[in-house]
């Protein structure tokens, strides 16, 4: 069946004719933001009334869908593309596409547009909505269909983390003209691009956070083209002011400051509460080293949107900025955390052959993709759990790593607790209210002092505690506070000796015990009598009540603890209660600088007995992950470039490499570097030109040096045709769009 195939595109056979639709349908309704892929099954056949058909599939980005013709001409396309293995002197047998059907999903109405083509015979134009039922396709629901494409190529062009088999990826604007409609469509939908979803770090997406602004932000910023998003937002603007945040970053990323403060000074006056315009003056005044009045704006960014992980992840930065590593760690602490939803994607298949033809002349330079030992790697380089880290949890870690790097691991403990309650203070904390009689005053997080009543109900003590738990301070509930069976919140505060011993990680989650499990157990140690519970936080007192100065604990430590306890209240009310997952992520930080800081005592203990260190390819690659999350950027560079002399086929390590070549303007490394790029690439099929990591890497070099010199660079290095006309298709773009640098 080898003259079944196309010579160049990827393919999925079916094991049952037409299942790829069927599951399509079927998954119609799971789909929650710019939705998968676009797929287009064809059917083939030889003609023959004894000859079964044979149905295949594959994944598409970056087709025109703003007409059922343009649709239809890549199916078209296909029929051009089946390899003929017949010979001169005999007539084998001829396999020819017999239908096919193009599926594009319509994110802003959630339906599916499909385009059926009998060859030869007619097209048919319809939409499919999340019950399966069908109807007609109108002018808007084209527009809105022509955009979502659109969108979907942009924004996973270049996205590590999602991954199809047979998925091909192509330019979705090749001319000025497709540039030009692509923006009066983003004009038209503007107002309903909340529909479409927003970056996982976003829990409710606007008119100015969602994935049609990030994609037009993407677009035309990783070109340097601000000036055509600047001329879209000025259009907006009179109808949404909130826009203004957006057109601001546009002429910051113009260079016209002056006119992006104008801009902000008056939006400011219209729109006082919007997150958006005060993380851009933010931006703005940390650029210019006013960390003390962006503290300001990102205080007050937190108030308007204090459920908004971004906005106190800024303020966390801001605080990082002007070294308030305590008022930091608090700030983490209270970040709201969302559960991550990945990219949409398809039901997985089981397929009955997997056709992935070689792609032109440019993957020969590639390793062959065969497992070697290389491919091996320690368990405990394997087991590291940070790069499982998703949405809020990786960025929430990445501030952590930012802190740890600027004050080391011992100081980041004492600061932790300094301002959290550690497991030793809870135990003091615990035997004093184990000795308090029952009707001891409480004093709450906001100051005031309340007593428990004899006749008061418990449901009425709860509702106080309640009232407790709505703080947005970030005090956390006693399930998420309260160190766990392992003793994780105090095992963090000790040496490393006690951490190496601790069993496992535990998972990173939020802590959702319902209020109903907590009246139960209060119940229950009531009438028992006593509070020998760990793990449900202090008891006695109410659930989030803020205790004495850790000085109190100090003294009880020396041998006071009589003085502690004839004082009225033993609380902490300087402190806080950790959040469990904050407590896990120092468990996740700590893994990561225990293998470090184990990796580089061998490589200097080596260096020291003039002996040659050795890891394989996929060891190198994980350290040089490590050594990026822990920002030791140039430990990072030599274990990627490490990785590079093992025969392995990896696409990562000439990744980082190529951006840290660009970052630091080094025109013949990242020159080399992006030829392996492109390679890869084109290995898994994307055929695009931008928006591309390695036009973002040229484009950067031009402002700086001039698309001429790096076009001479690129004759210089002797590559073949082939390849050296696919490395200039970038520059190629850079002069149809007028990118900077491309008369230089």
């Amino acid at each position: 069946m080898a003259d079944a195939s196309f010579k160049d595109v990827p393919e999925l056979f079916e094991v049952d004719l037409t299942e790829s639709l069927t599951s399509r349908t079927e998954s119609l309704s799971t789909f929650r933001e710019l939705g998968p892929p676009d797929l287009v099954h064809v059917l083939k056949s030889t003609g023959r009334s004894g000859q079964r058909d044979l149905g295949s599939y594959h994944y598409v980005s970056g087709v025109d869908a703003s007409s059922s013709a343009s649709l239809a001409a890549y199916i078209n396309s296909l029929t051009y593309n089946i390899e003929d293995d017949s010979g001169w002197f005999s007539k084998g047998t001829s396999w020819k596409v017999k239908s096919g059907c193009y599926c594009c999903f319509n994110a802003f109405s959630r339906v599916d547009v499909r385009v059926d083509v009998k060859i030869p015979g007619g097209v048919q134009a319809y939409v499919v909505d999340l019950r399966g039922e069908r109807h007609e396709a109108t002018p808007e629901i084209w527009q809105e269909t022509f955009l979502s494409a659109i969108l979907r190529a942009i924004l996973y062009s270049d996205d590590p983390t999602y991954w199809l088999e047979a998925y091909r990826k192509l330019d979705p604007i090749t001319t000025p003209e497709g540039e030009l409609r692509f923006l009066q469509a983003a004009e038209a939908l503007f107002l309903k691009g909340w529909q479409v979803g927003s970056d996982p770090e976003i829990q409710v997406a606007t008119v100015v956070s969602n994935h049609l602004t990030a994609a037009i932000m993407k677009y035309f910023g990783d070109s340097g083209r601000y000036q055509y998003a600047a001329n879209l937002f000025e259009k907006i603007l009179a109808r949404e002011p909130e826009v203004a945040s957006l057109l601001a970053k546009s002429y910051l990323g113009m260079n016209e400051e002056v006119k992006a403060v104008q801009i902000m000074a008056t939006a400011i006056k219209q729109t006082p509460q919007s997150y958006t315009l005060l993380h851009v003056q933010c931006d703005f005044l940390r650029a210019k080293g006013k960390y003390d009045w962006a503290l300001k704006l990102a205080r007050q960014a937190v108030n308007c949107a204090p459920s908004e992980f971004v906005t106190w992840e800024k303020l966390t930065d801001i605080y990082i900025d002007l070294r308030q590593y305590e008022n930091a760690l608090l700030t983490l602490n209270s970040c709201p955390m969302f559960t991550y939803n990945g990219r949409d994607a398809h039901r997985n298949l089981t397929p009955a052959r997997v056709h992935l033809p070689p792609k032109g002349a440019i993957v020969d330079i590639l390793p062959e993709r065969v497992k070697t030992e290389d491919d091996e790697a320690d368990p405990a380089l394997l087991r590291l759990p940070a790069p499982g880290l998703r949405g809020t949890w990786a960025r929430a870690y990445s501030l952590l790593t930012r802190l740890v790097s600027q004050i080391g691991w011992d100081e980041l403990l004492k600061t932790r607790s300094s301002v959290f309650v550690m497991e030793e203070e809870y135990r003091m904390q615990k035997a004093q209210t184990d000795t308090r009689p029952t009707g001891d005053k409480v004093i709450h997080e906001d100051g005031t002092v309340s007593s428990p009543l004899r006749g008061d109900s418990l449901q009425g003590q709860k509702a106080q505690r309640a009232d407790d738990d709505a703080s947005t301070r970030g005090v956390a509930s006693p399930t998420q506070s309260a160190p766990d069976e392992d003793g994780h919140a105090a095992a963090n505060d000790t040496d490393s000796e006690t951490l190496a011993n601790a069993e496992g990680l535990p998972t990173i989650r939020i802590s959702t015990e319902s209020a109903r499990e907590k009246a139960a157990q209060e119940k229950e140690e009531a009438a028992n009598g006593h509070e020998d519970t760990k793990e449900n936080g202090v008891k006695g007192i109410a659930v989030d009540a803020i205790g004495k100065p850790i000085q109190a604990a100090e003294n009880s430590q020396d041998g006071d603890g009589v003085q502690a306890a004839s004082q009225e209240p033993f609380s902490f009310s300087n402190k806080r209660l950790c959040e469990r997952w904050l407590d896990n992520l120092f468990m996740v930080l700590y893994e990561d600088l225990r293998v470090w800081t184990i990796f580089r005592a061998e490589v200097a203990h080596f260096k020291t007995q003039h002996v040659a260190y050795r890891k394989t390819g996929l060891e190198w690659e994980i350290l040089g992950d490590l050594g990026l999350r822990l920002h030791h950027k140039e430990e990072a560079k030599e274990a990627y470039q490490r990785c590079l002399d093992t025969p392995r086929y990896s696409y990562k390590p000439w990744s980082k490499l190529l951006d840290t070549y660009a970052e630091e303007g080094d025109i013949q490394r990242t020159l080399q570097v992006a030829v392996r790029v492109a390679a890869y690439q084109w290995g898994e099929y994307a055929e695009m030109t931008y928006p591309t990591q390695i036009a973002r890497c040229f484009f950067k070099l031009g402002q700086i040096h001039g698309h001429a010199k790096i076009s001479y660079s690129l004759l210089s290095m002797g590559l073949p045709d082939p390849v050296l006309k696919i490395m200039e298709s970038y520059l190629h773009y850079g002069t149809t769009f007028k990118v900077e640098g491309y008369d230089f």
